[in-house]
């Protein structure tokens, strides 16, 4: 990347100069893949991309992130273009961080705290807005210069500072607290989710996670499954932070609960997935995964390993799903998916184009094919006064009904735990009617 002029638009925004290293430990993104998304996420928060530069070293500077040389092209830099704010790549030690400041004599960030900027923009909903917060604390923490000596104000002050402590760390005990407080008001969301999981389990529907890398089409795609605008879809980064959920129908009667989530991206900070653990339970609880892949997107092979690699630090990387390859549309005709992108163990696979409404139809038979596949087949018998417990079977199996003149036969694949309702049903009438012809 080179340096790109700021137009009449961008003179209020912070003008950002981007770096990189690249260690050679991935050789499917390198520091030039990784500086376009970088730039992607920058303009994303707010801020003008004038300029980039990488290096390629076998591990970074302790002291600069770069190079000695390139911390000096750095300031070379800062005085041909002006940035008034330079990030970084990957995370710095708070060391790097203030070295560099120090150098360059303006704001340094890294990848992990512009994504937690746009986290906080973005966020809606109450939920959201406390798990970036506390995102945000820890991150923070280790962090505090004097930039940070505000924050004695917000919880500290007169009568709260100990003998002998210094400013700073009356900062950190400040943010200490508060982290303890905002960790307890997200262990209640969590709580909150968890009824309302116990509520959707009572009704028996299955449920469903929509997962994938970032601006894959998530959102597009619960909205063409719902039938309506359920979820904001914007061509952005991170366009949507909190979960969606809305019951869908696949067929036959048949319904699902499918919940839109938070998109992965390249280096999600760990504060991010340890925050929004409440959120992403979602994942976690859910019977099955719809991860949505961008065919349009040159890099979307090494985007599933991202995705993978998030799903398996959530303890959700073995549950079955369906890889939905978005935006078909995009393709030449003839043109075969790209190499790399569908593995060999993928075994449900369904392309589509969510904004055009393609292969929905397909994507619903495919996932209650996947959803049958956990169920248990049952042939039993149930008497007509029995109409509550049928209508959920039927709303969630897969079923085939036998009217019968004093009963209905029932064939076909529930759930487990309908499985066990139903077969103590059938023993307990059955049981009655012995003991009516006796």
């Amino acid at each position: 990347m080179t340096a790109q002029p700021a137009t009449d638009g961008d003179q209020q925004k912070e003008k950002a100069y981007l770096v990189a290293v690249d260690t050679g430990g991935d050789p499917d993104w390198g520091a030039e893949e990784s500086l376009h998304e970088l730039a992607a996420l920058a303009e994303t928060a707010g801020a003008v991309v004038v300029g980039s530069i990488w290096q390629r070293r076998e591990s970074v500077h302790p002291m600069w992130y770069v190079g000695t040389g390139k911390a000096e092209e750095l300031k070379t830099a800062k005085g041909t273009i002006g940035f008034t704010m330079l990030v970084a790549d990957d995370e710095l030690s708070p060391k790097q961080q203030r070295s560099l400041e120090e150098l360059l004599d303006v704001k340094v960030l890294d990848r992990s705290g512009v994504i937690l900027d746009i986290f906080a923009q973005r966020a809606q909903t109450h939920e959201g807005r406390i798990q970036v917060e506390l995102a945000q604390l820890e991150y923070q923490l280790p962090r505090l210069t004097r930039l940070w000596t505000h924050l004695s104000r917000m919880g500290g002050g007169i009568g709260t500072r100990g003998p002998g402590e210094t400013q700073l760390e009356t900062d950190r005990r400040v943010i200490r607290q508060r982290i303890k407080k905002t960790r307890e008001r997200v262990e209640e969301v969590r709580r909150r989710r968890e009824t309302a999981a116990r509520a959707r389990g009572r009704r028996l529907l299955p449920t469903v996670a929509i997962v994938g890398y970032t601006n894959a089409g998530k959102s597009t795609l619960l909205n063409a499954l719902v039938g309506e605008q359920a979820a904001l879809v914007e061509n952005m980064l991170f366009a949507t932070l909190d979960p969606t959920t809305r019951r869908v129908r696949l067929g036959e009667g048949q319904n699902v609960i499918v919940s839109d989530t938070v998109g992965f991206i390249h280096k999600l900070p760990h504060q991010l997935v340890d925050a929004f653990r409440a959120t992403l339970e979602e994942v976690v609880r859910a019977d099955a995964l719809l991860e949505v892949v961008d065919l349009a997107d040159t890099h979307a092979a090494e985007h599933r390993r991202t995705v993978q690699t998030v799903l398996d630090e959530l303890g959700a990387g073995h549950k079955p799903r369906v890889l939905v390859l978005n935006k078909s549309d995009t393709m030449p005709p003839g043109k075969n998916v790209p190499a790399g992108i569908v593995r060999r163990d993928d075994q449900h696979v369904v392309q589509i184009s969510a904004t055009k409404g393609q292969g929905i139809d397909s994507l619903r038979t495919k996932l209650a094919e996947v959803l049958a596949e956990l169920w248990i087949e049952v042939d039993l018998r149930l008497p007509y006064s029995s109409g509550e417990l049928l209508a959920r079977v039927r709303e969630r199996g897969s079923i085939n009904f036998e009217y019968q003149d004093e009963d209905v036969r029932v064939q076909g694949r529930v759930p487990p735990s309908l499985a066990g309702e139903l077969r103590a049903s059938a023993r307990a009438w059955e049981r009655a009617a012995r003991g009516g012809r006796e």
